[in-house]
């Protein structure tokens, strides 16, 4: 047993730790519901706890009492990177599936007033149309009806680019924080060198901080993270440092001079000067195959793409470029696929109204008469070369309106150029007036038949009587009407490259639709399946990382017991020491 005086600072010791264990679970229970804080656990340790003597029977040991080895800051590494992986990977289905919805909402499928019903209205004003072609109500109904899917279709469009907008401004926000995040951690990180340097302390406060961050911005990228042996966490964004013991490394943004839109970017591995950008985010095969799939701004940079896609983005590609391009941005792909139907619907119907043939089947009498190419003057001069299979207006078998003119007019005209080019050429010795066709421009998206450039033939509008209803010979073009009716319900379009199922008018807005549901459908389920998986490993990382009201009151009574002993135990120990003083 240990000497009188050296009892008293047994006690001490039991009143003094114990005194700093309620202190702890004080703590614990007043930050109870404080977000990002995690429990602190007292561990205690025996002081100077020697074994001296021999006895026969139990061994003597002497020791001063306890110490706190450690306060225990609770963590599970696994629960960690089991909870911030899921995270990354909820927080990006959960972006894809919020594009789908506002397709879905821009399409206004379910309220009564979708997109559908502009088509609809068209194609019924086309019906009335096919009774009777030369009915003025029914011509005065096909430009009303035109213009008003026109605006429709421009509408939706115009939503989607908005949205793109939207994403960019996200995208923006998101880097932001991101920046201002790594920041943070670093100054974090010095602060916790600084406390825990001398071995004594722990920055509990600090590291909970720092953990909280951590947590969020594993929801905006994939990262990956490693603490060393000075309390420095160093964490990686796509496999980049971001964060060192030496410093953070902010990502920068570069914004696209057309579209607006921003690329995130690492500036030290970039020639910025050479127009070189090392991108943070690679978005080729993004999928769960790839574990890749991961971080909310990589499915918003997917989401809106890189521009403003319309149909000659699918027209001129294959299968598995579409798959590995335009296919895997949601925006995109509906800006491209909602294009592709419009310019199936105008360029048929424009057909129709004012159809087209190759210049040798029109004006060669197969004679030989004719030396190909032609070269003529357009209106402005410029050389136009004329070879067999150029297109002209097939002046033998089209209608003209009331006005009875050349060439007939179309329904939906380029902002960016005329449908024909008119030019007069000495044709087996007579003068005639041949109408070019002025093909779609690539390069110039003026002159292409897409929604930015689409509108409805102005003299329509202003009357549409002069729109195409009877032959040169005064036969009213009932026929001419009936197959443009009929043309609603031609399977001749696809849907998109992967499309193999040629569909009609009627059906491909139905499969457009069916295409945004059904992937509206594994984007939703998937993230809900995520959320799920979130919410349980929350929980599980809840049960070591948070505190318990009922385990820190057991705590408190605990120590609070101990603390009533060490003090009676001390009480004791001074009763027998005054004791044998008076006694000496």
């Amino acid at each position: 047993m240990a000497n009188g005086f050296g009892s008293l600072y047994v006690g001490a010791s039991g009143l003094r730790n114990s005194q700093n264990a309620l202190n702890v679970v004080a703590n614990n229970l007043s930050n109870i519901d404080t977000t990002g804080y995690v429990r602190q656990q007292v561990v205690f340790q025996d002081v100077e706890y020697n074994k001296f003597g021999i006895a026969s029977i139990s061994d003597q040991y002497t020791g001063l009492g306890v110490s706190i080895a450690d306060v225990v800051h609770a963590r599970d590494e696994f629960l960690d990177r089991a909870y911030r992986t899921t995270t990354g990977r909820h927080a990006f289905y959960q972006s894809n599936f919020d594009a789908i919805y506002e397709v879905e909402t821009q399409l206004q499928e379910g309220t009564g007033n979708s997109f559908a019903t502009a088509i609809d209205d068209l194609y019924g004003a086309f019906a009335e149309f096919a009774k009777n072609p030369s009915d003025s109500v029914s011509q005065n109904l096909i430009a009303q009806k035109a213009s008003l899917f026109l605006s429709r279709s421009q509408a939706v469009y115009e939503g989607f680019t908005d949205y793109q907008d939207n994403i960019n401004v996200k995208v923006t926000n998101d880097i932001n924080r991101i920046n201002e995040i790594g920041k943070q951690i670093h100054e974090l990180n010095i602060g916790i060198q600084r406390i825990e340097a001398g071995g004594v302390e722990t920055a509990m406060d600090l590291r909970d901080t720092r953990d909280k961050l951590v947590d969020e911005l594993s929801t905006l990228a994939n990262i990956s993270y490693k603490e060393i042996h000075d309390g420095i966490l160093k964490v990686k964004i796509e496999g980049v440092d971001f964060v060192t013991e030496v410093s953070d490394f902010p990502i920068g943004l570069y914004t696209d001079k057309a579209t607006g839109f921003v690329t995130p970017y690492w500036p030290l591995l970039s020639s910025t000067n050479e127009g070189e950008y090392y991108r943070v985010f690679n978005l080729d095969h993004v999928d769960a195959e790839h574990n890749n799939d991961i971080g909310e701004i990589k499915a918003l940079l997917l989401s809106r793409g890189d521009k403003r896609a319309n149909y000659m983005d699918i027209a001129n590609i294959n299968s598995l470029q579409y798959e590995r391009g335009i296919g895997n941005s949601v925006m995109m792909n509906q800006q491209a696929e909602m294009d592709t139907m419009i310019h199936y619907m105008v360029t048929v119907i424009n057909n129709m109204f004012s159809p087209l043939e190759e210049f040798g089947k029109v004006y060669d009498d197969g004679s030989g008469s004719i030396t190909y190419p032609i070269t003529v003057a357009g209106t402005d001069g410029t050389p136009i070369t004329i070879t067999s299979d150029t297109k002209v207006l097939d002046v033998n078998n089209c209608c003209v309106g009331s006005d009875g003119k050349l060439p007939p007019t179309e329904l939906f005209s380029r902002v960016g150029c005329d449908r024909y080019i008119a030019v007069t050429m000495n044709i087996n010795g007579e003068d005639k007036t041949v109408y070019l066709y002025n093909e779609e421009d690539y390069t110039d998206e003026s002159k292409c038949y897409t929604l930015n450039s689409l509108v409805v033939n102005k003299n329509v509008v202003e009357n549409p009587n002069i729109l195409p209803y009877r032959y040169q010979n005064g036969t009213i073009g009932y026929d001419m009407a009936q197959a443009m009716y009929e043309a609603w319900d031609a399977e001749d379009y696809i849907l998109n490259p992967s499309d193999n199922t040629p569909c009609s008018f009627a059906d491909f807005y139905t499969k457009w639709v069916g295409e945004i549901s059904t992937e509206g459908s594994i984007y939703k389920n998937t993230s809900e399946s995520l959320s799920m998986t979130k919410e349980q490993t929350n929980n599980a990382r809840s049960e070591v990382l948070s505190a318990s009201s009922d385990e820190e009151l057991t705590n408190m009574i605990k120590f609070q017991n101990a603390y009533n002993a060490s003090s009676r135990y001390m009480n004791v120990v001074s009763e027998m020491i005054d004791y044998l003083l008076q006694s000496l």
